[in-house]
């Protein structure tokens, strides 16, 4: 992309404050450590472990605070549910670290933002049990939002790609799904001997998507079994969430570290769910604090 080219105001949204239109949030904000969760109040509970605050912000789904953990300074912030609030979020994110608000060209130098996304997750084998902690090693999107960006062919994995259509002898037409790793150096810092190394589907939905069936008949019924039968080099696909994909994407075409750590709440196999997941939640904030 040319560097010289000028944003023009209705791709860069700039609030009358300085701020980027969604997150409302300054340059100045940001941490090039992120620490992404999902639910609003959330950003509260991870933010109870900073030594300091500088800046709390709320605007629609999106919370943001920014301070100090044990030396290293971190924004935390919430980014709702979705595939589609992710892409809101990693844009003004790396626009706020690589685009001058002023001349509103591309900086010259890059800044490299580390984001980790913690979340929750239905377990879809029994190593991805109630109460693990799973990594999305390589993320399956069943979403469609790296379709529209150029350059994808860069950081998909096509040959799993095409064994997904295969031996899920996939009937949905019109999506297909896509397939992204997270950053190789993100996950080794991350995860150690207490979190799976997983695959996890990013679904563009929660109930449908996922296999559950309330009052409307579902496309594919046994779409479910198939994915927990699916093998791609000695591996299963560990369980689902609904943002991974999406965040892993968008950050390896823009050159950032990101990656995706869920604790496992539900056990879609032994269709079991477990509404009390707080404690184990807080143990994971905890460790990813430590180790981001």
């Amino acid at each position: 992309m040319d560097k010289n080219r000028i944003i023009p105001p209705s791709e860069l949204i700039i609030n009358e404050d300085g701020s980027i239109f969604h997150l409302h949030i300054k340059p100045e904000h940001l941490a090039d450590r992120v620490f992404l969760v999902g639910d609003p109040a959330r950003v509260d509970v991870v933010a109870s472990r900073f030594d300091s605050k500088e800046v709390e912000v709320s605007s629609r789904e999106f919370h943001t605070i920014t301070g100090t953990y044990k030396g290293k300074r971190i924004t935390v912030l919430s980014h709702g549910i979705g595939t589609d609030n992710i892409d809101i979020v990693v844009n003004e994110l790396d626009a706020l670290a690589n685009i001058d608000f002023e001349t509103r060209k591309v900086k010259e130098n890059f800044r490299q933002l580390t984001m980790v996304r913690v979340g929750t997750s239905g377990g879809l084998q029994d190593i991805s049990h109630i109460g693990a902690y799973v990594a999305a090693e390589k993320s399956i999107g069943f979403d469609g939002v790296m379709y529209f960006y150029d350059q994808t062919d860069k950081i998909r994995d096509k040959e799993m790609e095409e064994q997904l259509i295969k031996q899920l002898d996939w009937k949905l037409d019109g999506l297909k799904p896509y397939v992204v790793s997270a950053n190789e150096s993100l996950i080794e810092q991350i995860c150690q001997d207490d979190v799976i190394k997983g695959m996890t589907i990013a679904a563009n939905g929660f109930y449908g998507p996922q296999g559950r069936m309330l009052r409307v008949p579902l496309m594919d019924v046994d779409l479910n079994k198939k994915i927990q039968a699916f093998e791609y080099n000695g591996r299963q696909i560990t369980n689902f969430e609904m943002e991974s994909s999406s965040l892993a994407g968008l950050a390896a075409l823009m050159g950032h570290r990101a990656m995706t750590v869920c604790c496992i709440i539900a056990g879609r196999k032994a269709l079991k769910m477990n509404t009390s997941y707080k404690n184990s939640l807080e143990d994971l904030i905890d460790l990813v604090l430590d180790r981001i």
